[in-house]
């Protein structure tokens, strides 16, 4: 049996008037259904030899049919409307008080995401107290396909502007939403799902950041058991990195849209000081972030084998990751923690170091290579006025990728000792091609970071210091 059975065709034609609006549907096809669904979960009679665990689990399959039917018919704006007059949403809201059975759940929910996905039922169903209460209680629920279809109703209501700020408040008002989102983050092994509720966490984050603030502190663990005066103070534990963290590993192989969503996340977290303290300063001294980062911009995006088209296809991707380790980067070389635990962080951070820049420098000379390619195109034809919108804003975003890629080069230049350089020169990473391509992008903005790395390029490469002040003829005026 397919999971949503196509809509039935309608009498209509036989029976006039009973057509749902313009659609071939029949008012009382969706009557009869509606008023079985009341008999499911309110029977008249119920079994008295069955127990609780056993009362209606299961939907007979006619009656699964039916509903799917319904489910599918519900994504015609006729048909919702229809529904919502009917009132629908209370017999749903008696489906999630008084059901046993998951599947039926499931459907239920999805077909309220449906209906919200138009406007005024969006904000009859927003502002029903009691609904958005039990709706949220769903997010609690373990059955993933329930959980699912939650997710996407949530974040339709979140990209309705007119009643983003009543779910964003009730969420506020509602600790057991962030429990639930963290534990479905860090256990579920369903993608579909965690990329889903991804998105309503980057919805939420992106639309509130008092909300963001409040789940970065609900994390916070203090001492378990009695309290002893003179007992050790226990480090904060901001148990929602952590989560972000075990779901991206999640999807990082399965979805790439996923892992986009996720490193969004990240990036929305260190626009504010408590989010890169809660990643910095995580009981592992954010060695799991950056390994994470670290592991995905060198080993797995934008690699040597890859066309330098890839970059076009990376580009959201990347610049978030890449703000994710800038943001962590400073955090350490300019902020004063504990000797103890800035060192847990820096040590890890040196001792991937050259790998990192070589991948830094790679990803601008790809951006080169796609900057050549779109002039080459211009070239052999006129691009109509809707392409070079299309166009324009690819290269806004490159942009960007750009300047934040430019940021943490220059930072980590600037930190580059004679030992630094020697190995990234042994390793391949540091060359003639590749210093002129990051001085071409770095100057003269960042003249200071470059300044910096050729005087200590000088000690470990003398000839190849020489060879980049006759190419750059402004570094050797000024050094």
């Amino acid at each position: 049996m397919d999971r949503n059975p196509s809509p039935p065709c309608s009498d209509a034609e036989e029976e006039e008037g009973d057509a749902v609006g313009n659609t071939v549907y029949s008012k009382h096809w969706l009557f009869s259904v509606l008023t079985r669904l009341i008999e499911v979960i309110a029977p008249a009679e119920p079994d008295p030899a069955a127990s609780p665990e056993e009362t209606r689990t299961e939907l007979d399959e006619e009656m699964e049919n039916d509903i799917c039917k319904v489910w599918d018919m519900s994504m015609d704006e006729d048909v919702a409307l229809f529904l919502q007059e009917f009132n629908a949403p209370d017999i749903f809201m008696g489906v999630f008080a008084k059901s046993k059975c998951p599947r039926l759940t499931e459907i239920c929910v999805g077909i309220l995401g449906n209906m919200a996905c138009f406007q005024d039922i969006c904000m009859s169903i927003s502002k029903d107290e009691n609904l958005g209460q039990v709706l949220l209680q769903r997010l609690c629920d373990s059955d993933s396909p329930t959980l699912l279809e939650t997710s996407r109703l949530l974040l339709t209501c979140l990209s309705q502007p007119e009643v983003a700020n009543v779910w964003v408040e009730r969420i506020r008002e509602n600790p057991s939403v962030y429990d639930c989102v963290c534990f479905i983050m860090s256990s579920s092994t369903n993608v579909e799902l965690l990329v889903k509720v991804g998105e309503v966490v980057d919805k939420l984050f992106d639309l509130d950041e008092e909300l963001m603030l409040n789940w970065i502190k609900s994390g916070t663990c203090r001492s378990v058991g009695p309290s002893v005066d003179d007992s050790p103070e226990e480090l904060p534990d901001f148990k929602i990195v952590p989560c972000i963290l075990e779901a991206a590993k999640q999807v990082r192989s399965d979805n790439p849209e996923g892992l986009d969503v996720y490193m969004h996340i990240l990036q929305l977290l260190t626009t504010v000081d408590e989010g890169i303290q809660a990643i910095v300063q995580a009981p592992d001294g954010g060695k799991d972030t950056w390994s994470l980062l670290y592991d995905l911009v060198c080993q797995e995006l934008c690699q040597p084998d890859d066309p330098p088209i890839i970059v076009q296809e990376q580009k959201t991707v990347l610049a978030s990751i890449l703000s994710v380790l800038s943001a962590m980067f400073a955090s350490q070389t300019e902020q004063e923690y504990t000797r103890m635990r800035k060192s847990k962080l820096c040590y890890f951070l040196f001792l991937f170091y050259m790998p990192l820049i070589g991948s830094l420098i790679r990803i601008l000379q790809y951006m080169e290579g796609c900057g050549k390619r779109a002039v080459d195109n211009s070239k052999e034809s006129e691009q109509e006025e809707s392409g070079r919108t299309d166009v324009n804003e690819e290269d806004f975003h490159l942009k960007i990728l750009k300047d934040i890629c430019c940021e943490l080069l220059s930072n980590m230049l600037q930190e580059l000792t004679k030992e630094n350089t020697l190995e990234g020169l042994h390793q391949g990473h540091l060359n003639e091609q590749t210093c002129s391509c990051a001085f071409q992008n770095l100057l003269p903005l960042y003249f200071a970071s470059v300044e910096s790395f050729l005087e200590v390029l000088r000690e470990a490469d003398q000839t190849l210091a020489d060879n980049l002040e006759k190419r750059f003829p402004s570094l050797k005026v000024q050094t």
